[in-house]
């Protein structure tokens, strides 16, 4: 989709994994202490937190409708993050 990307992916690869790998650990640290050292909820956050993430993106970048599968998936994601955050 964009020109430069597709011309520098050993550059976008580095410097794009390197800061999401440290912002990772960081996120998983965060969880970790907030949750008394249980990483199973970090772990159904960060695959909520994909799912909404890349249904939106895709709807943004590439247009791809979202259809009612999605909406259904997005809402039980949805449900999994309230469960996680506020179910202590």
């Amino acid at each position: 989709m964009w020109p430069w990307f597709k011309k520098n992916p050993i550059l976008v690869a580095v410097i794009g994994g390197s800061t999401i790998s440290y912002i990772f650990i960081e996120a998983t640290r965060l969880i970790a202490e907030y949750y008394d050292g249980q990483l199973w909820p970090g772990r159904f956050i960060g695959f909520v937190m994909g799912m909404i993430s890349f249904s939106l993106l895709t709807y943004l970048i590439t247009g791809e409708a979202l259809n009612t599968k999605t909406l259904i998936c997005l809402a039980l994601s949805f449900i999994i993050i309230c469960v996680q955050i506020f179910w202590k």
